[in-house]
């Protein structure tokens, strides 16, 4: 699984929008010092919105932004080659969770997979990427959250399906946070290791 989402951080935060879009104001804690008082100068937030989207609800520069993101930090940042747009994307079945600045540049993202042909039929989430300007501050949790939710959407008056993830080991504490537990043994991708993790939440 393609994922960057640096230091996992706990943060006060507050909702606010529709079930399509939702706002999250940050509190005091998640907006940065004064750029003189910290080593590296990083975007000051004041509040981000994350939305869901399928394929053809995609805008040209959402599309762009999201294929861009991720090859900044998966093929670039962790020097991976390999064919990130793999197919899967433009799925029927796929949705693309973005997470959105106040200026709304795409500071996060992650996809679901629809795999209704496993055994069983499971969501598989991957791609969780950040920007690295905005890491460390608890947005992955925001990302991921609104995935997770979106699932539970989709089982809404059917039967409740696992959520999968191949999560690169030194995060797979950071999933377990969520409920995740490992669902098998360590295996190696692209000269990184990972595990297999499942949610189950029947």
């Amino acid at each position: 699984m393609r994922e960057s989402v640096g230091a996992a951080t706990r943060n006060p935060v507050h909702l606010s929008g529709t079930r399509g879009r939702v706002q999250v104001h940050l509190a005091a804690s998640m907006v940065p010092a004064p750029v003189g008082l910290r080593p590296d100068p990083a975007p000051r937030l004041t509040s981000v919105e994350t939305s869901v989207r399928g394929f053809l609800e995609l805008t040209p520069q959402d599309a762009y932004a999201a294929w861009r993101l991720r090859q900044d930090v998966f093929v670039l940042e962790q020097t991976c080659l390999y064919h990130d747009l793999d197919g899967r994307d433009t799925e029927p079945g796929t949705r693309h969770v973005m997470l959105h600045d106040d200026a709304g540049t795409l500071i996060g993202y992650c996809r679901i997979l629809d795999d209704a042909d496993a055994a069983p039929p499971a969501w598989r989430i991957g791609r969780v990427v950040l920007a690295r300007s905005v890491r460390g501050r608890g947005l992955a949790d925001l990302v991921v959250r609104r995935a997770l939710a979106d699932c539970a959407e989709r089982d809404a008056g059917h039967r409740t399906r696992a959520v999968v993830l191949d999560a690169q080991a030194p995060l797979a504490g950071w999933y377990a946070t969520f409920g995740f537990e490992v669902a098998g043994p360590q295996f190696v991708e692209d000269g990184i290791p990972h595990v297999p993790m499942r949610l189950d939440r029947s």
